[in-house]
């Protein structure tokens, strides 16, 4: 079986994902209170439905593809904006604090993206390396920020709700690996290409069976032992809260 076949096949299972994930958060009816990771996933099946219409039409493909990419990251920090509102929502002083240092982690990531693309824009020649080295750019501060908010609330001590974790784990996987895969692969073959064409269709519908799995399997009890940590969780809070109304 050649890669390109493979690849398509990849695409139409991606798809079939992407309907029964759509159809998950309809029935769920999470997207409710997940509605920009909704917002997300609906535009993802609107990407690929458009991406495969016009799939023999490579002028047509190449401008709905990065136009669509492009899209789909916004929305994509929007995602890991909700995540980071439900994430630090029980606690309000710790989320104040929390949002002052996740706008300077986005300013700071923002201006760490400019200089990558200020670096590498002098060896960037043609649209597309100017594309990928946007999108380098883009994805650069999307993962930052997943890792920001892993790290905080690891720091914080911060319970997980079971959802929220899986949909932060398939955004912080996909991203990471796509991030890898603009960033290498203007510099690569045609068959090499093709190697992390395979690899990002594998690792979007990794990601697709992970939101589709945290969705639907039943998010267990607070368990005893996670008692003393809302404790903590509550006395931090406080003081937080105390340091702020000095």
């Amino acid at each position: 079986m050649s890669g390109q076949l493979i690849i398509h096949d990849l695409w139409i299972g991606s798809i079939v994902l992407q309907v029964a994930l759509a159809l998950a958060l309809l029935a769920t009816r999470a997207w409710r209170n997940f509605p920009a990771f909704a917002a997300y996933i609906f535009f993802c099946l609107f990407e690929a439905g458009i991406t495969y219409a016009l799939f023999e039409n490579k002028k047509a493909y190449f401008c709905a593809f990065w136009i669509c990419e492009a899209i789909g990251i916004v929305l994509g920090l929007a995602v890991v904006r909700e995540i980071f509102t439900k994430v630090f929502s029980p606690h309000p002083a710790l989320r104040k604090l929390a949002t002052i240092i996740f706008r300077v982690a986005v300013i700071a990531l923002v201006l760490l993206a400019c200089a990558v693309i200020y670096v590498q824009s002098a060896s960037a020649t043609g649209l597309v390396n100017a594309v990928l080295l946007a999108a380098e750019a883009a994805r650069l501060v999307e993962v930052g920020l997943i890792m920001f908010l892993f790290l905080s609330s690891s720091v914080f001590g911060l319970h997980w709700r079971q959802n929220v974790f899986g949909i932060a784990l398939g955004l912080g996987m996909f991203a990471a690996v796509d991030l890898i895969t603009v960033t290498l692969i203007g510099h690569m073959g045609s068959t090499t290409q093709l190697a992390f064409k395979l690899v990002r269709g594998i690792s979007f519908s990794t990601s697709l069976l992970i939101w589709l799995g945290y969705l639907l399997v039943p998010e267990r009890a607070t368990s005893s032992g996670e008692l003393p940590k809302k404790a903590q969780l509550e006395q931090w809070n406080q003081a937080v809260t105390e340091l702020i109304n000095r």
